[in-house]
């Protein structure tokens, strides 16, 4: 942990949760991850060793609190009162980075992982048909995890990248790029739906409705920074 010798509330807090990682351990957390495996799967540039330490860390500085599973093996993490604190911080977080640090992504930014995880948590299924409905998402422009299932049945989700053996309902193919864009709000449904690189085949009223049920990041509504925002910040 980096301490940095002032009694400033904004260093004393740097000093827990500016460590790479542990903003995002917190984040994951208040989405519902509450095991390892499921920590791991929202973080999965996460090496196993910094994950347990920086766990660990934010134990011992009362964010979380480790409990052993009622009838199985292993542990499961649970934000403390100071934890679940930080709910406004991550959404300010979030907002202020839907509008200031998102203008330039590298092809390193584009995570195919981080977004079928969170359309795990995202789809709306209140848009879905009755019982099963199996999606599957093909990516071509990936050599590696091109292709993904989500089994949607009631408000459960499944996320799959193996196949899981089921009739797939709908298929939905274009480059990563444009789905973590649509997703995150920074092109429109609607020109996604006209694009040449967009295809969806399959059930009729799940082609028909993609604008529902694919219901994009929570965060994709962000206002971004208006000309005279943007010329303000570079010239003053």
């Amino acid at each position: 942990m980096k301490i940095y010798g002032q009694f400033c509330p904004v260093a004393k807090a740097a000093e827990i949760l500016g460590d790479p990682w542990a903003i995002l351990i917190v984040r994951e957390m208040l989405l519902g991850g509450d095991r390892f495996s499921r920590l791991q799967r929202g973080l999965p540039r996460i090496s196993p060793t910094v994950l347990t330490t920086r766990l660990k860390e934010l134990e011992a500085n009362g964010v979380i609190a480790k409990r052993p599973v009622s009838g199985r093996r292993g542990h499961e993490y649970r934000l403390t009162p100071a934890g679940r604190e930080l709910s406004a911080l991550i959404e300010t977080y979030a907002v202020w980075g839907m509008r200031w640090a998102r203008d330039e992504m590298e092809q390193d930014d584009l995570d195919i992982t981080c977004l079928m995880f969170d359309m795990q948590r995202g789809i709306d299924t209140s848009a879905l048909p009755d019982g099963e409905t199996v999606l599957q998402f093909t990516f071509p422009d990936l050599d590696q995890f091109g292709r993904w299932w989500l089994v949607c049945s009631g408000l459960e989700i499944d996320l799959c990248y193996e196949d899981p053996g089921k009739d797939v309902n709908c298929y939905v193919k274009c480059t990563s790029k444009m789905l973590i864009e649509a997703w995150m709000g920074d092109i429109s449904l609607s020109a996604v739906l006209r694009s040449d690189q967009f295809q969806i085949v399959g059930d009729t009223q799940l082609r028909r409705s993609f604008a529902k049920w694919f219901a994009r990041s929570s965060v994709a509504g962000t206002p971004r920074p208006t000309a005279q925002e943007r010329e303000a910040s570079v010239g003053e």
